[in-house]
């Protein structure tokens, strides 16, 4: 067995015992779903920015930067830019609201602003889209265990699925909280040691650009290459904003100035540490030209170009950062049922313990899933793309038009979830995924999302419609 593996095995171990020693300080739902609402503006950033360096941000996008160059860039800094707008934007109002009255999960939002029915149908299309990124984390935790020691995929996926479910289930968002702390510190030091070092081995970064440009001048674009670029931007961006992972943890802040900075100064991290999975990508590429799988680049890395501790730490960083991103997932996957499909629909009188009994349950039981998907589903970026997708457009604007808009009622929401993912499913079907040029089919559902809550709304006009929006509920 390598020592590379021995160590990952040792840091999984040492993760599950602190997240076994939190959970025991967690006994009601409120624990478990928004850790008391006590997070400070430390603990917020650390399990947000974790959440976010994920397997996407990571060995996707080294991958990306291995396959289409500097244009990579786009993948995780959309992310970033989405960030900036749920610090600013929709996270301070949706925590107010959350607050006021006692929301712990979007779906509580979505049926205090419109009905029960919003509620239970994007929560049912929210568990097929977040098993879809849940298995995205999976896939690239077996990628390294592969390139490192040889694992075969479906014991990556299982070793990976074990771990994150062990921790996570113990105590819900209060462990994840204090053991994403953990992970960030990994992460960030370890990218910090492994890109001087990898791009010193290459030969600098102007050995890098004059290998690439000349083979190929569009892989040096800041813009666009390949497949990769500002393009991203509509599926990612509104992604980010109305996440549930992400905005459920805002509900966990102590105020709103701590929604604020902690999600402002995770915006920012993302927006630089956007270029080091690229450029690590571009840096295999130079000496490792023949992979058969770009998505191996980052691993490939961090076992053959660096120091053996220096390349054990990079791993490490890498396997948090899945990790990480991991459990972020099971928190919505499981207070998504427990609350917004069990409480609500199958058992209303449900006491405390029984719900948090259920949401460990589907902790566990979307674990299990996300491992056989992960055996199936090709690739991360591949994965990852259902995901964002499938949010973007169910979410985008019942969210935002439900924090503005006063008239807006359960009609319009369900037209743009309705239209939305229509047009988004038909458009990829026709297309192949590829969409038409810059307009992607991410981005056609969403104007069409817009456009059929915007036709409901104007045909609702002249009857008397709802006439207090979220923010006055």
């Amino acid at each position: 067995m390598s020592l590379h593996l021995l160590f990952l095995i040792g840091y999984s171990l040492l993760l599950i015992f602190l997240g076994l020693i939190i959970g025991r300080l967690v006994k009601t739902t409120g624990a478990f779903f928004v850790a008391g609402r006590q997070l400070g503006p430390v603990l917020l950033f650390a399990t947000l920015l974790a959440a976010n360096i994920g397997a996407g941000s990571t060995v996707g996008a080294a991958g990306l930067g291995y396959r289409d160059g500097l244009s990579a860039w786009w993948w995780v800094g959309s992310a970033g830019l989405g960030s900036i707008l749920l610090a600013f934007w929709v996270g301070p109002r949706m925590w107010r609201l959350a607050m006021r009255h006692d929301l712990r999960t979007v779906g509580d939002f979505l049926e205090l602003r419109y009905s029960g029915s919003v509620r239970g149908i994007v929560a049912a299309l929210l568990w097929i889209g977040t098993l879809a990124i849940l298995a995205g984390q999976l896939i690239a935790i077996s990628t390294i265990l592969n390139v490192v020691a040889g694992v075969p995929r479906y014991l990556g996926c299982l070793i990976g699925g074990v771990v994150m479910t062990t921790y996570f289930t113990a105590g819900g968002l209060l462990t994840s909280a204090w053991v994403n702390a953990v992970q960030l510190v990994v992460i960030l030091v370890g990218f910090a040691l492994a890109l001087p070092m990898s791009l010193a081995a290459a030969g600098g970064w102007s050995a890098v650009m004059a290998t690439e440009a000349a083979a190929n001048p569009a892989y040096t674009s800041f813009w666009r290459g390949g497949g990769s670029g500002w393009i991203y931007v509509a599926m990612i961006v509104p992604a980010f904003i109305i996440s549930p992972g992400l905005l459920q943890k805002t509900f966990g802040a102590r105020n709103k100035k701590t929604v604020r900075i902690g999600v402002a100064a995770n915006a920012l991290v993302l927006l630089v540490f956007a270029f080091v999975p690229p450029l690590l990508g571009m840096i295999a590429r130079v000496n490792h030209p023949e992979l058969l799988n770009h998505e191996d680049a980052l691993a490939t890395v961090l076992v053959y170009e660096l120091p053996l501790a220096v390349g054990m730490l990079g791993l490490a960083a890498v396997f948090s950062a899945e990790l990480s991103s991991c459990d972020a997932i099971l928190f919505m996957l499981s207070t998504s049922l427990s609350q917004d499909l069990y409480r609500r629909f199958v058992n209303p009188g449900a006491s405390d313990s029984r719900v948090l009994k259920v949401a460990r349950l589907a902790a566990v039981t979307g674990g299990a899933l996300g491992v056989l998907l992960a055996i199936v589903v090709p690739t991360v970026i591949g994965a990852l793309k259902i995901f964002y997708s499938l949010l973007s457009v169910s979410l985008f604007v019942p969210i935002v038009a439900g924090l503005h808009y006063r008239r807006a009622g359960t009609p319009e929401a369900l037209a743009a979830v309705g239209v939305g993912v229509s047009v988004l499913l038909a458009v990829h079907l026709h297309t192949g995924g590829t969409g038409f040029g810059a307009w992607t089919p991410s981005l056609i559902g969403l104007i069409a999302s817009g456009l059929g809550f915007a036709v409901v709304a104007v045909a609702r006009i002249g009857p008397a419609g709802p006439t207090e929006g979220a923010e006055g509920v």
